[in-house]
């Protein structure tokens, strides 16, 4: 079987580059020069008939997204794409939601379970009748295209995702983006790496202590193994991507949700800190880290619109959110997960604008550094 690479956190990583290149762009167009006024002719000699035309004024060009005042929701997503299987459906391991309330000043992310039990609709264009089953395969029933099993469309995959995880959280989705593993390593490489403080003990399951991949037979690994001890840790990019994949740990993918929205904001802090929205060359190497492997859905704007609109949102600023869930199971069987109440009714006070109340009655909901 290929090696199956998980993608938790590589798909709101997006949300951070959109956040550097929206303060470059900010800089770029502030640093214009403005049009200055329209000459007119020399003032005429006091015998002369007054011809001065009136001063001919021009507007200042709006700037991009000018019209986005919030709220806004972006859906991030990471995919499983296994490239070598041709006719290889792509599935969401990755569900994000980045929320930014009116006024563009803090945004929360959150993670569903890629094994959410939910109502995914019909979908026609896929031939998918609907049905109830884990969010995951939202992705994958929607890719697919009658009559051309070998080239499921991911577009169409994140069209049926999207409307699912609307309806399921009662947010509007404006706009969002689809990654695949390639370019993550190197994105965080090219930041120099990133700092980490790994809060548990974590033993790869895929990589060796020196970035090897392990022995594999059937699902079975052998061979040394990657740590990751608690404290203050440097990551390089292999190790980042590795470190966020690992879901065998106590507290199983939970704990890996939470560890994955660790890496992202310490990945904003390291690109601000860095200065990256006052050095538009290095904006645009960790843009062309990305490549290929990101896939931007705009509903109608611009990448550039959303970057401009959160350039201004300091990574301190980014509400890192866990919501709790257990097993959902029928006749003995495991089917997936279900949010637990406390987590289903932080999505109510999201949608009713009381989401820094209902954090501050339930801190445990706050993902730590």
């Amino acid at each position: 079987m290929t090696r199956r690479r998980w993608l938790l956190g590589l798909a709101a990583l997006v949300a951070v580059v959109l956040v550097g290149a929206g303060a470059v762009v900010a800089t770029r167009l502030v640093s214009r020069p403005s049009p200055g006024p329209v000459a007119g002719p020399a003032t005429p000699s006091p015998s002369a008939t007054p011809t001065t035309p009136a001063p001919v004024t021009t507007s200042p060009t709006p700037p991009p997204g000018a019209g986005l005042k919030g709220p806004l929701n972006l859906l991030l997503v990471g995919v499983d794409t296994r490239v070598s299987v041709p006719g290889w459906e792509p599935h969401a391991d990755a569900v994000l939601v980045l929320h930014v309330p009116a006024g563009l000043g803090r945004a929360y992310l959150f993670s569903l379970p890629r094994d959410l039990v939910v109502d995914i609709p019909a979908y026609p264009k896929a031939g998918y009748p609907g049905g109830r089953t884990k969010l995951t395969h939202a992705m994958s029933y929607g890719s697919r295209v009658p009559g051309d099993k070998a080239h499921p469309s991911t577009a169409q995959g994140y069209e049926l995702l999207r409307t699912t995880v609307s309806r399921y959280t009662g947010l509007r989705i404006d706009a969002g983006a689809v990654i695949t593993f390639g370019g993550f390593d190197k994105l965080v490489d090219t930041l120099g790496g990133v700092d980490l403080y790994v809060d548990q003990r974590v033993a790869s399951i895929h990589r060796r202590p020196d970035g090897r991949y392990r022995d594999r037979s059937g699902s079975t690994y052998t061979g040394p193994q990657m740590v990751y001890q608690p404290g203050n840790r440097h990551l390089t990019g292999w190790q980042a991507l590795d470190y966020a994949r690992q879901r065998y740990t106590a507290g199983g993918d939970y704990t890996r949700q939470r560890h994955q929205q660790q890496l992202i904001r310490a990945l904003a802090r390291k690109i601000l800190d860095q200065g990256l929205a006052r050095d538009p060359d290095r904006v645009e190497q960790v843009v062309a880290a990305l490549g290929k492997t990101l896939v931007y859905v705009g509903g109608g704007r611009r990448l550039v619109d959303f970057a401009y609109a959160l350039g201004g949102l300091p990574a301190e600023k980014f509400v890192l959110v866990g919501l709790p869930g257990d097993a959902v199971g029928s006749g003995g069987s495991y089917r997936g997960e279900q949010l637990l109440p406390v987590g289903r009714d932080f999505l109510a006070a999201l949608r009713g604008g009381d989401a820094d109340a209902y954090l501050a009655a339930h801190p445990s909901l706050r993902v730590k550094n």
